[in-house]
């Protein structure tokens, strides 16, 4: 990882800084994330460890809003690690961070609860933007990377998912159904506020919705759903129906 130039987001005046933990066994990655954070003013550094298990017993003690963690450490390695934050007492936001891009491990992680899937050469201004919209519950998959997991999903799928799917997606309004579609093309909210003309905070509670209708607790499950049904638009699935 490279060092930081240019300007850097500074938090606003009574804003708290966003507390992360940093998980890798490899000292010199945790250094250089450190480097990369420290210019950012909104962006709290409050612990590293070198394993799950320190993670677990970091992330009690500091009460972190997001860790970041590799997969692959000693121990009870990355995976689990992801599962057990994410089910503790005060849950933060779990991104994997990682140098291995493959459809096992992003697959794994997001199914332990991971709320996002980075690469360690992502570029240094671009990670510290990634922790802020993972902050407040902004997607950080890549398209390319929601690509491939619905792709390893729907791959090879029979009638009857694509039949519970479309039974699914039956019980959401038109409108929620546009923006289902458009978190299936790998739109972050901002870009479907955009795209709808609407406001972010409208976004939101839109998807909290389709979350409680479709049973889903995130925009990659309502993803799967929208490609498992086969749908590109609110039209052709109300033509099903």
């Amino acid at each position: 990882m490279s060092y930081p130039s240019g300007n850097v987001s500074t938090m606003s005046q009574n804003a708290a800084p966003i507390r992360v933990i940093v998980v890798d066994d490899d000292p010199m990655v945790v250094t250089g994330i450190t480097g990369i954070l420290h210019p950012a003013e909104d962006i709290e550094l409050v612990g590293s460890a070198s394993s799950g298990e320190e993670a677990l017993d970091k992330a009690a003690l500091h009460f972190p809003d997001v860790v970041l963690t590799d997969i692959r450490m000693p121990g009870i390695g990355g995976i689990e690690a992801i599962e057990r934050l994410v089910n503790s007492v005060r849950p933060p936001q779990v991104v994997a961070l990682t140098s291995f891009d493959t459809d096992d491990y992003l697959f794994r992680a997001l199914e332990a609860g991971a709320a996002g899937y980075l690469l360690k050469d992502i570029a240094p201004v671009a990670l510290a933007e990634a922790i802020r919209k993972v902050h407040v519950g902004e997607p950080i998959l890549s398209p390319r990377s929601m690509r491939q997991l619905i792709t390893k999903v729907t791959t090879g799928q029979d009638q009857r998912r694509q039949r519970e799917a479309e039974e699914m997606l039956a019980d959401l309004t038109e409108r929620e159904l546009e923006i289902a579609i458009l978190v299936a093309q790998g739109l972050s909210n901002q870009e479907i506020a955009d795209a709808t003309f609407m406001s972010t905070a409208t976004v939101k509670t839109h998807l909290n919705r389709i979350n409680i209708k479709l049973d889903t607790s995130n925009r990659v499950h309502i993803a799967v759903a929208v490609e498992r049904a086969g749908v590109s638009s609110a039209g052709e699935a109300g033509q099903r129906h």
